[in-house]
């Protein structure tokens, strides 16, 4: 990297800023930590940390942006080796539990939080936009990269929104589930897929087409 390339001083204080509140928000929870909090374990005013992030919200932001971009980055090579379509949608789910398992104890923080449909940090919010888009092309990776698939086009693309609405369901329930490691979120999921795997072939047959894509339309509606 070049002398040209190197960040200021102001974007190194901003990625130190980011670091601390995300390692404080996997060690410590929601509630714990605090823009007063981090400034003091850097050493910087809490004015200093405001400038870069306004309000802890702004941090969440940056929260969700990392656990969405670790999940890509775990998923795209994995479906670059999978083509059976459920299989593929099997990784991208998986793989975002996965990265979701650190927050887990501090999990119903983060949900009491989130949850007002007002809420800037509602996972459906415009301000939650930007780490929701990443799911949802993963999810869109997944459907139209997988080999000896024959959806029908309106089904194909309104498939992965539908998808992004099952994978907030199932990290709530993820959220409350108390069994070790989350077995019974893995069983759900597993349970799930299977379920899809039976009912996607039929979307081929007319009489059932158009009754799946109005499904997926309503979804997509609530979604919106």
């Amino acid at each position: 990297m070049s002398s040209d390339e190197l960040p200021g001083k102001g974007d190194r204080t901003r990625l130190r800023i980011r670091a601390a509140a995300l390692a404080s928000f996997r060690e410590n929870g929601y509630d714990a930590t605090t823009i007063r909090k981090i400034a003091n374990e850097l050493g910087i005013s809490v004015g200093a940390t405001h400038y870069h992030f306004p309000s802890k919200n702004h941090l969440i932001q940056e929260l969700y942006l990392d656990v969405q971009e670790a999940h890509r980055a775990t998923a795209e090579p994995l479906l670059g080796r999978e083509g059976r379509l459920v299989d593929r949608l099997g990784i991208v789910y998986s793989s975002g539990l996965d990265q979701l398992t650190p927050y887990h104890s501090h999990a119903g923080e983060f949900l009491s939080a989130a949850v007002s449909p007002r809420s800037p940090i509602n996972p459906l919010s415009t301000e939650s936009a930007e780490a929701l888009a990443i799911v949802q092309d993963l999810f869109a990776q997944a459907v139209d990269g997988a080999s000896a698939t024959s959806l029908p086009d309106d089904i194909r693309t309104l498939l992965p929104r539908a998808l992004v609405l099952a994978h907030l369901l199932l990290a709530l329930f993820w959220v409350y589930d108390t069994s070790e490691g989350q077995r019974r979120t893995r069983q759900l999921l597993d349970r799930g897929l299977k379920l899809l795997g039976s009912v996607l072939p039929l979307a081929r047959l007319p009489i059932l087409r158009g009754a799946l894509r109005d499904m997926l339309t309503l979804v997509s509606d609530v979604h919106a």
